[in-house]
């Protein structure tokens, strides 16, 4: 497993990240599969999803900003 690229613009560039804290970003990895770098909010939204989702003990539930989605949304494959 490699990360092949970024999605988007670095969080600097969307000034999001001025120390080693609060980066959130979004890569792709050479399997095919994106890695989310986000806050951990497995914890808060799990009382909220519907009855047809779940967090498994392996996953986590984490938020990015809309920008950080929306800057990235060019670079996302269609298929």
């Amino acid at each position: 497993m490699q990360i092949e690229r970024r999605l988007g613009v670095s969080p600097q560039e969307r000034n999001q990240c001025m120390s080693e804290a609060n980066c959130p970003d979004i890569f792709e990895l050479s399997d095919g599969r994106f890695v989310i770098i986000g806050d951990d909010i497995t914890a808060d939204v799990r009382p909220l999803l519907p009855a047809d989702a779940g967090i498994g003990p392996s996953e986590r539930a984490v938020v990015i900003t809309r920008e950080t989605l929306t800057r990235a949304r060019s670079d996302i494959p269609s298929s």
